[in-house]
């Protein structure tokens, strides 16, 4: 591919919590990057995945999943997607094709997307979950409806893969003809201390569900790397002493428990063997305290 013909941009993926961003970038690159639980709220910073192929490559951005801000987490998550449309060469909104548009999409319009001059491509995900046409044409009609215009649209399942080639072909109609931004090995803009940080924190939701709400932070104390073992020291900041009572659970099985699934989660991405140590704090609070965000990583 001659140089002058390459394409290169940065596509931003929005939408309200729990759509499938994170589901969707990682079905994109083929390898997981970006944790995906069905629970709100789990991605809480900006994430890059980057795809690259022969002719093009394409700086995925996975944000927070947007709604009203509640506290200072709240407001730190609803800037962080804020700041990403800065930089965007078109901006993906997914919804949900089961769904037809509700407040929380209009809020996004209304707050996000309305009146900005960057290309906007409506992608309509879980198509694989509604099996009636009619229904899901008319949801796809309320979705097109907020723009009162007329706005690009595709039909995928994030999770089977359904349309994701597709999506590919449409996202490179749209970003300029432009060097590439990051070697071809690289597949994320990120590090292994935040890698095992969101996945100590995904096998927290996955194993407590709504008994630990997403009041926890993950602090990566230690990680040093060796040919043949990493060894990772992590502390969990939970809100109170009920919760950290959850997280220990009965004889420390059920810290146990996570902790085994996260490391066996970091050691498919290492491709080596981990030591995980697991401590649990008390920080009361500490979603309000702007102080407390900056420490964990949240500013």
């Amino acid at each position: 591919m001659e140089e002058n013909n390459f394409k290169s941009g940065i596509v931003v993926l929005v939408a309200r919590p729990n759509v499938g961003k994170s589901t969707l970038l990682n079905k994109i690159l083929g390898q997981k990057v970006a944790i995906a639980t069905p629970l709100r709220q789990t991605t809480r910073k900006n994430l890059k995945g980057i795809y690259t192929d022969s002719d093009s490559q394409i700086v995925l951005v996975d944000t927070p999943g947007v709604h009203k801000p509640l506290n200072e987490l709240g407001k730190y998550l609803s800037n962080q997607s804020k700041d990403a449309l800065c930089d965007a060469d078109l901006i993906l909104f997914l919804v949900d094709a089961t769904q037809n548009a509700g407040l929380g999409d209009k809020w996004i319009y209304e707050n996000y997307l309305q009146g900005i001059k960057t290309p906007i491509l409506l992608v309509l995900n879980k198509v694989d979950l509604i099996k009636d046409l009619q229904t899901r044409e008319l949801n796809l009609f309320s979705y097109k409806q907020l723009f009162n215009e007329n706005i690009d649209s595709i039909k995928i399942s994030a999770k089977t893969g359904r349309n994701i080639d597709d999506l590919i072909k449409k996202i490179k109609t749209y970003i300029p003809n432009a060097p590439k931004m990051y070697d071809d090995d690289i597949l994320a803009d990120t590090n292994m201390r935040e890698i095992a940080s969101e996945v100590i924190r995904e096998n927290i939701i996955l194993n407590t569900k709504d008994e630990v709400p997403h009041s926890v932070a993950v602090l990566i104390d230690k990680y040093s790397e060796d040919e043949k073992i990493d060894k990772i020291s992590a502390k969990i900041i939970v809100n109170n002493d009920s919760q950290k009572g959850i997280l220990i659970g009965k004889k420390g099985a059920m810290l146990k428990k996570i902790g085994t699934g996260a490391r066996m989660e970091l050691e498919k991405i290492t491709q080596k063997k981990i030591f995980l140590e697991l401590f649990v704090k008390v920080q009361k609070n500490w979603l309000k305290d702007k102080n407390a965000l900056k420490e964990f990583g949240y500013e």
